[in-house]
């Protein structure tokens, strides 16, 4: 019989989430590297090789991969016969855990959770509570899984209970276009099939904390039904064209995992639960010898690639920038931004707007004409840092205040991840502005351009703030121009074309 220490839980939920906060698994890099080396579209390609340098720059510096740093999901399978050591219940130390991981002074992690989630919606200042499974099962010794899912990625689940009948194929293939690019792909997709609908959810988000193994897979061939289903939408879904961050390319997915239960007679509980290019989870056990011991990945995982963006790109400077200037770019252009901008996610845009709607004035100092705005929630920054990881947020969310933005504050454009829906796109045609985008999943990345950052207005939103940003040479992609032509629309279009000239090769 084992004994498992109150400090000793607490220490390795706090050192298993500082740990995924900046380490990739292993195998996650070898599949993205894979990747990176067949893709051939440019934009694509170049989306993948700013992952993977962010990726190892977190590694080196000990800083998170993505700005949200994610809803903490644990996973625990306990012992029969452990016993523990403590004065308070397996949630509360998990809880404990995670409180002390979001606020370690060394590399302190963003605040996502809100509580009253259909009221006030107030931060809860560590990331708590954090969502906890748990199984009896027989042993001595307690197995973990933990994770930090990016909002981004969850927001795109998918489910449907689906007639018997129903093709499961067919149902994933309608799904994975509406979920846009929002969940920054390439990623993992997991689904879940059969129980009943919170246990296909279930297995979903199990299904996507598995190792990638599509590979071997397609090496050795399918040996059951379920395997059978990986690879045919596998292969369906890359043919997609969708591609790294929506771009169009030959990789939307690193590998699809499935996991199923039996159901009634009358049902076919079908749920998917993407994973973003900020995959983060690591599996340890507790048997009473003391913490987790976690295994980093060594430095050789990761490939040696340099960005070389700036030998194509068209260097801008934003200061004085005229909407003259804007009308001549191109979707899928590169770009370099130097000079300053805004930033302001859900929350700012909904106190600008509010009162541009009731004919108040914006705080003092709060100007956006001929100005760009960029949706962000940076991470406190350390040590000498300007600002921590950096990265964008999803655009899609700001589609309801964007007509209004642009109509009465002067703002010339915006910098987002993913698409823009239909309201966006006509609001950006109208007012001839333009949408650029920065690469989801290279947050720290990003970070490295930003010169100089200031508050501007409501500090007391805390990551939500509007900040200003003096950037040098941050390299996005122009993906909505002033005649509100999408590369997001474009750019998988082509590459869905490209690749049904392409044979599949096992």
């Amino acid at each position: 019989m084992s004994t498992i220490s109150k400090q000793v839980f607490i220490d390795s939920i706090r050192d298993a989430l500082q740990f995924i906060s900046y380490y990739h698994p292993a195998d996650f890099i070898h599949a993205m590297h894979a990747a990176w080396q067949r893709e051939q579209s440019p934009a694509a390609r170049d989306a993948m090789a700013q992952i993977l340098i962010n990726s190892r720059m977190c590694a080196e510096g000990h800083r998170p991969i993505c700005q949200d740093t994610g809803i903490v999901n644990v996973f625990l399978k306990v012992g029969m016969d452990v016993r523990w050591d403590t004065d308070c219940s397996i949630d509360a130390m998990v809880n404990e855990g995670v409180r002390r991981a979001w606020l370690d002074s060394g590399n302190p992690l963003r605040g996502s959770i809100v509580s009253d989630p259909a009221g006030a919606r107030r931060n809860t200042g560590d990331n708590t509570p954090a969502v906890i499974h748990k199984d009896i099962v027989p042993g001595d010794g307690v197995e973990i899984t933990v994770a930090a899912k990016g909002g981004g990625s969850e927001n795109k689940t998918r489910f449907a209970i689906l007639n018997p009948s129903d093709d499961l194929v067919a149902w994933v293939l309608a799904q994975v276009p509406t979920m846009g690019a929002g969940w920054c792909p390439p990623g993992i997709l997991g689904i879940g099939i059969g129980g009943t609908a919170e246990k296909a959810m279930l297995l979903a988000k199990e299904a996507i904390l598995e190792p990638i193994s599509i590979h071997e897979l397609q090496a050795r061939g399918a040996q059951t039904r379920l395997e059978e289903l990986r690879l045919e939408i596998f292969d369906k879904v890359n043919a997609l064209g969708i591609g790294a961050q929506g771009l169009g390319g030959l990789t939307t997915v690193l590998d699809v995992k499935l996991k199923d239960y039996p159901t009634h007679a009358a049902s076919k509980p079908v749920a998917i639960i993407p994973n973003c290019a900020a995959t983060r989870h690591v599996h340890f056990t507790l048997d009473g010898s003391g913490p987790a011991q976690l295994q980093a990945p060594r430095l050789e995982d990761w490939p040696q690639i340099t960005q070389d963006a700036g030998t194509r790109s068209r260097r801008v400077h934003l200061n004085g920038i005229t909407r003259e200037e804007i009308r001549d770019w191109k979707p899928g252009e590169t770009l370099l931004l130097n000079g300053t901008f805004l930033t302001g996610r859900d929350a700012a845009h909904k106190r600008i707007v509010d009162l541009l709607e009731r004919g108040e004035p914006l705080p003092n100092g709060l100007d956006f004409h001929g100005r760009f705005i960029y949706y962000v929630g940076p991470v406190d920054p350390v040590g000498d840092e300007i600002v921590g990881p950096a990265g964008p947020t999803t655009a899609t969310r700001m589609d309801k205040f964007t007509e209004t933005m642009l109509a009465k504050t002067g703002l010339l454009g915006m910098i987002g991840k993913a698409e823009r829906g239909p309201a966006g796109l006509q609001a950006i045609a109208r007012h001839a502005a333009v949408y650029l985008i920065a690469t989801g999943g290279a947050a720290y990345l990003v970070s490295r351009a930003i010169r100089a950052a200031r508050v501007v207005a409501f500090e007391e939103l805390g990551m939500e703030a509007v900040y200003e940003f003096e950037v040098e040479d941050m390299p996005v992609t122009v993906a909505v121009d002033a005649q509100g032509n999408s590369v997001h629309e474009s750019g998988p279009r082509e590459w869905r074309m490209r690749i049904a000239d392409i044979p599949i090769v096992r």
